[in-house]
């Protein structure tokens, strides 16, 4: 069964690793877990991110023999060190599940927004829920609003739906109904039934103004 990851690694994978790389992700995607493993920890063995992303997920999803956290923890670090947004959001996530020892809030949004500036979508939303909550970053409704939109502007639906309504009541940004009215059409238009009511309450509200 394809993954979420899979499919993304796939279409990241460069032209000069797309051969050997793009072998073991079709391995993977059939179910031949042992020719995976070796693809990618070949790919790991030359120190290609990718391939140490595709093996920590395979240490975390326990598909290999011996599979464990702390190589995962390892091969992500390396992975993140040659800034790759998908490892740094994992090694966020590895912290905030609990799998490096106790949660720490504060490092785990390090790592969230590392990946968020480095253009992860999954890691913008973990950096703006850490500033809306004010978990692991000071509550900051501004940082969260600029990151809510960058998960939003990656097309997550949820995040969608809050930047438009920050822009309607002016949380953490300049109030701004015609914004608020197109983030909630894009909300609707990905499946939100909230936002489509949303969405015919501000005509309703533009056309009696």
């Amino acid at each position: 069964m394809k993954t979420p990851w899979i499919t993304a690694l796939l279409l990241a994978c460069s032209l000069a690793h797309a051969g050997p790389l793009a072998d073991a992700l079709t391995a993977y995607d059939e179910g031949n877990l042992k020719a995976a493993a070796r693809g990618f920890t070949a790919s790991a063995a030359r120190g290609e991110a990718l391939g140490q992303f595709n093996l920590a997920m395979m240490h975390l999803r326990k598909e290999l023999p011996g599979a464990s956290d702390g190589a995962a923890w390892r091969l992500l670090q390396r992975a993140a060190g040659q800034q790759l947004a998908l490892a740094e959001n994992a090694l966020g996530e590895m912290i905030e599940q609990s799998r490096r020892g106790k949660p720490d809030p504060k490092a785990a949004c390090g790592w969230f927004e590392r990946a968020a500036e480095h253009g992860n979508a999954d890691g913008a939303l973990a950096t703006a829920t850490c500033y809306y909550l004010g978990r692991g970053r000071p509550q900051d409704m501004a940082q969260a609003h600029r990151w809510y939109l960058e998960a939003a502007k990656g097309g997550d639906v949820g995040a969608q739906y809050l930047v438009a309504t920050m822009f309607e009541t002016g949380l953490g940004v300049e109030a701004d109904e015609r914004l608020a009215r197109y983030w909630y059409d894009a909300a609707a238009r990905n499946g939100d039934p909230a936002a489509r009511f949303k969405v015919q309450e501000l005509e309703i509200r533009a056309r009696a103004s």
